[in-house]
C-alpha cells in the first residue's frame, strides 16, 4: 500500500458482485420467483385449456348448423356427403380438443400444483422455509467478513483523514516560512504539526493493512462458506428446472394430435369420403329422382265417386314412414256427374320421400290443383338456408292459380274451405314469449307480448296454426308462445 494520498481513493465504487455484502438476496428472491413461476405456469394452462375447450365448442356449433344447411340445402348425392363429412370431422376433432383440455387439466395442471405444494412450505409467520433457510445460511456466511470488511472501510477513513490533515499541515508550514510577520515560536507549532500528522498518517497506515490483511486472510473461508449456501440453492433451483422441462414435454405430447391414431383416421377418413363423390353417379341419380327418370301419373279419365268427394287433410297426407301414397282426386263440376271408374294412385318408397311434390302436374287447370298434397305444412322446419332441398315451384305461367278455390292457401292466407282441419275447432287465446319474423308467406309475425289466436294444437313437428287480431292467419312455433291464464 503506497501511503501517498489521493482525492480519489475516498470515492465508493458500487459493485453488482455477488460476494459483496447483501448480494446474495438475488438468489434468495430466486426461491420466491420459483413459487411464482409455477403459478404462472398453471395459469397458462389453465387459459390454454379454457382456449380448447371453446374451439372444441365452436367446432361443434359450426357442424350442426352446417350439417343442417347442407341437408335443407339443394345439394344431393355423393357430393352432399362430401360435404357432410367436413362436419362429421369436426365433430371428431371436437372430441379430440375436448381431451387435450382435459389432459391439460386434470393431468399438467394437477402435476405442477402437487409439486408446488410438495416443494414451498409456508410459514406461520409468512414467506417459505426455503426462503428462509437460504437467508440465514448466507447471513451466517457473511457475517464474520462483513465484520472485518467494517474494520477496513473504518480504518481506510481514518487513513485518509491523516493523510489530508497531513497535506494541510505542510502547506502551512511552507506558507509561514515565506511570511516574515511570524515568529519563531510560531513557526516552531506548525512544524511540530506537521510532525505529529506524519507520525498519524503511519499509525492509521499500519492499522489499514492490519485490517485488510486480516480481511484478506477471512476472504477464502468467506467464499468457501457462500459457495456452499449457493450450491444448496443451486440444487433447489435445478429440480425445479427440470421438473418445468418435464412437464412442458408432457404439455407439447397432448397438444401434439399429429401424433394420435384416432386423428389421422379422421383425415385419412375425410379424404376417402371426399373421393367417393362421383359427379355421374348424382346426375343419375337426379335423372331418375327428379328428371325424365320419374314416374308419372299420367292423367286419365276417372268417374265420380262420393267416397272421393273431398281433398285431403294435412293429418290424413301422412302416411307411414316405408312409403308416400298420392291419390289423384278431381272434382271439376263436368265429372261429378259421372260414376267412378278408375282412379290411380302412385306409390313413392322412403328413400325418395324428396320427390313428392314433384307429383304436383304444373299443366293442370286451377280446378285439378285441388288434389295436390303438400308436404310443406306436414314437414314444417325453420328453413336455415335460402332454400329448401325440396322447395316447390310455382307455375308462373298461370294467371288464374291465385283464384283457385281448392288451393290449401288462397291468395289472401286464409284456409281453404275444404280443408277438414279448417273445421271450428276450440280456440285458445295465447301470448308470445320471444320475437318471431315468419320465414316463408305462411308463417305469422309478431313480438313478444303480442297476443294471438291458437286456431289448431300443436303438430308433430311442433308447429301451430293461429291468427292475429288483424285477421291474419299462418303457422308459428308452438315453443314461441304461452297460454293466457
Amino acid at each position: 500500500m503506497s501511503g501517498s494520498y489521493d482525492d480519489s481513493v475516498g470515492v465508493e465504487v458500487s459493485s453488482d458482485s455477488f460476494w459483496e455484502v447483501g448480494n446474495y438476496k438475488r438468489t434468495v428472491k430466486r426461491i420466491d420467483d420459483g413459487h411464482r413461476l409455477c403459478n404462472d405456469l398453471m395459469n397458462c394452462i389453465h387459459e390454454r385449456a379454457r382456449i380448447e375447450k371453446v374451439y372444441a365448442q365452436q367446432l361443434t356449433e359450426w357442424a350442426k348448423r352446417w350439417k343442417q344447411l347442407v341437408e335443407k340445402g339443394p345439394q344431393y348425392g355423393t357430393v352432399e356427403r362430401a360435404w357432410c363429412a367436413f362436419m362429421s370431422e369436426a365433430e371428431k376433432v371436437s372430441e379430440l380438443h375436448l381431451e387435450v383440455k382435459g389432459s391439460l387439466m386434470n393431468e399438467d395442471f394437477e402435476k405442477i400444483k402437487n409439486w408446488q405444494k410438495e416443494a414451498f412450505h409456508k410459514q406461520m409467520m409468512g414467506g417459505f422455509k426455503e426462503t428462509k433457510e437460504a437467508e440465514d445460511g448466507f447471513r451466517k456466511a457473511q457475517k464474520p467478513w462483513a465484520k472485518k470488511l467494517k474494520e477496513v472501510e473504518a480504518a481506510k477513513k481514518a487513513y485518509h483523514a491523516a493523510c489530508k490533515e497531513e497535506k494541510l499541515a505542510i502547506s502551512r508550514e511552507t506558507n509561514s516560512k515565506a511570511d516574515p510577520a511570524l515568529n519563531p515560536e510560531q513557526l516552531k507549532k506548525l512544524q511540530d504539526k506537521v510532525e505529529r500528522s506524519k507520525q498519524d498518517v503511519l499509525k492509521t497506515k499500519e492499522k489499514y493493512e492490519k485490517s485488510l490483511k486480516e480481511l484478506d486472510n477471512a476472504t477464502p473461508q468467506y467464499m468457501e462458506n457462500m459457495e456452499q449456501v449457493f450450491e444448496q440453492c443451486q440444487q433447489f433451483e435445478e429440480k425445479r428446472l427440470r421438473f418445468f422441462r418435464e412437464v412442458l414435454l408432457e404439455v407439447q405430447k397432448h397438444l401434439d394430435l399429429s401424433n394420435v391414431a384416432s386423428y389421422k383416421n379422421i383425415y385419412r377418413e375425410l379424404e376417402q369420403n371426399i373421393k367417393t363423390a362421383d359427379a355421374v353417379e348424382d346426375l343419375r341419380w337426379f335423372r331418375a329422382n327428379q328428371g325424365p327418370g320419374m314416374s308419372m301419373n299420367w292423367p286419365q279419365f276417372e268417374e265420380w265417386s262420393a267416397d272421393l268427394n273431398r281433398t285431403l287433410s294435412r293429418r290424413e297426407k301422412k302416411k307411414a314412414s316405408d312409403g308416400v301414397t298420392l291419390t289423384g282426386i278431381n272434382q271439376t263440376g263436368d265429372q261429378a256427374s259421372q260414376p267412378n271408374k278408375h282412379s290411380s294412385s302412385l306409390s313413392v318408397q322412403s328413400n325418395t320421400v324428396h320427390s313428392v311434390q314433384s307429383s304436383y302436374n304444373p299443366f293442370e287447370d286451377e280446378e285439378d290443383t285441388g288434389s295436390t298434397v303438400s308436404e310443406k305444412e306436414d314437414n314444417k322446419i325453420k328453413n336455415v338456408s335460402s332454400y329448401e332441398k325440396n322447395q316447390s315451384y310455382p307455375t308462373d305461367w298461370s294467371d288464374e292459380e291465385s283464384n283457385n278455390p281448392f288451393s290449401s292457401t288462397d291468395a289472401n292466407g286464409d284456409t281453404n274451405p275444404f280443408d277438414e282441419d279448417a273445421s271450428p275447432a276450440m280456440e285458445v287465446r295465447v301470448r308470445a314469449l320471444y320475437d318471431y319474423e315468419g320465414q316463408e308467406q305462411d308463417e305469422l309475425s309478431f313480438k313478444a307480448g303480442d297476443e294471438l289466436t291458437k286456431m289448431e294444437n300443436e303438430d308433430e313437428q311442433g308447429w301451430c296454426k293461429g291468427r292475429l287480431d288483424n285477421g291474419q292467419v299462418g303457422l308459428y312455433p308452438a315453443n314461441y308462445v304461452e297460454p293466457i291464464q
